[in-house]
């Protein structure tokens, strides 16, 4: 565990940066024993107020230079890499789907990633009562939110709306999409089909003004499509990779648990 000095000006205050470059479960310990409060993670650190540096040092950190210190969490493979004023929230490591494993990166935005970059995208659809439209996939063998890969004639809000339509049956405004994260895949096996030129899901949201309209049964490879409350939004996908950015998006979702 390692921690620079605090100098960097935010706030009003002075922070430090606190990394681990062992795993991301050291870290989270070292942060509870600190005291530091869970919304002071960044995706692959811990900004750290001056009043409780000395308390992570206390919990085991090892003061260093923030030029060593960023050496370290570099060789580490724990970075996770974002633009100035997104927000980091999980680097997920190895997880598996039927197409290879990959490390995913999930950033918190309403700014869109490039294009040219995207292969897929992904919806979470709420109707004006704050409950979640669902599908069921038949590839993946679980619950989520709609999505999918990208036509090459199509801008990622054209993919977004395609594919809720075909998965769910609603037409959505695309006026009314939009972008709040984006998760960047990194293959960790040759067998997959992720290209490293076009990384990125897109993540984008929208609230309909309907409660629970109807939903189709979707096309094939979809088994089934409902509406869910919060709580059963978390009991169906709340053990998925992807589930720290929704409960960042949604600050409802904290807390819930699978």
């Amino acid at each position: 565990m390692w921690i620079d000095e605090p100098i960097w000006p935010a706030h009003g205050r002075q922070f430090a940066h606190l990394v681990s470059d062992e795993s991301y479960a050291e870290l989270h310990a070292v942060a509870r024993a600190a005291g530091l409060h869970p919304r002071s993670f960044d995706g692959d650190h811990y900004d750290v107020p001056d009043v409780r540096w000395h308390d992570a040092v206390a919990a085991g950190a090892t003061p260093t230079s923030g030029v060593d210190l960023a050496r370290r969490l570099n060789a580490s493979g724990l970075r996770l890499r974002k633009r100035k004023h997104d927000r980091g929230v999980a680097r997920q490591l190895d997880v598996l789907f039927p197409n290879g494993a990959s490390d995913v990166d999930l950033v918190a935005s309403s700014v869109p990633v490039d294009e040219r970059r995207v292969y897929a995208a992904m919806v979470f659809v709420r109707d004006s009562r704050g409950d979640f439209a669902v599908v069921y996939s038949i590839r993946r063998r679980q619950w989520g939110s709609p999505g999918g890969w990208r036509e090459s004639d199509e801008s990622p809000v054209e993919n977004a709306v395609r594919e809720t339509h075909e998965e769910t049956g609603l037409l959505l405004d695309p006026a009314r999409v939009s972008p709040c994260g984006y998760e960047r895949f990194t293959p960790r096996t040759d067998d997959n089909v992720i290209s490293l030129d076009k990384p990125y899901l897109q993540v984008f949201r929208t609230e309909l003004d309907a409660v629970r309209p109807p939903l189709t049964n979707g096309d094939d490879g979809i088994h089934a499509t409902r509406w869910v409350t919060p709580q059963e939004y978390a009991a169906l996908c709340g053990h998925l990779f992807w589930w720290p950015l929704a409960a960042e998006v949604f600050p409802e979702l904290r807390g819930l648990r699978a």
